[in-house]
């Protein structure tokens, strides 16, 4: 259901189009005495920085427990394993620092979600014999025999 980056490539990154107002999971390495695991923060984009360039960051908000919890994230940083898009919103504006004073419920009441669309996968048709047979082939003693049984 989301878009998701994968580590390091640049060309993808560059052309991503995350917004302000997208709810992202940013799947961050984190090293803890010698071993490296990854860390998910799930939250909205308050800012998107510096464009396209090298030094490009986005701002993340989230809700942890009651408090706001702010993080800046380096869009191309090799710390930074995967982003995937969860949501989209329709905000009016590109800085979205004014959240920062707002609750939780009058957040969601101003912003229009809209869904994401995972990419279509193909669903295999299934296997009856009743969708290659024609009206006159269907034997309709045997139909209400099987609706007899069914009531």
């Amino acid at each position: 259901m989301a878009i998701t980056l994968s580590t390091l490539d640049k060309t993808t990154r560059k052309t991503l189009d995350l917004r302000t107002g997208d709810t992202i999971k940013v799947h961050q390495k984190i090293q803890e005495k010698g071993k490296t695991r990854i860390q998910i923060f799930e939250g909205m984009i308050l800012a998107r920085k510096h464009g396209s360039e090298a030094g490009a960051t986005l701002t993340v908000r989230k809700s942890a427990n009651g408090y706001g919890v702010e993080r800046i994230f380096p869009l191309y940083s090799p710390m930074v394993d995967k982003i995937e898009l969860v949501k989209r919103s329709k905000v009016r504006r590109a800085k979205l620092y004014y959240i920062r004073d707002k609750a939780v419920k009058e957040i969601n009441k101003r912003l229009k979600m809209q869904m994401v669309r995972a990419p279509k996968k193909e669903v295999a048709a299934p296997d009856n014999d009743l969708l290659d047979t024609t009206p006159e082939d269907i034997d309709m003693e045997k139909v209400a025999e099987i609706e007899k049984t069914s009531e």
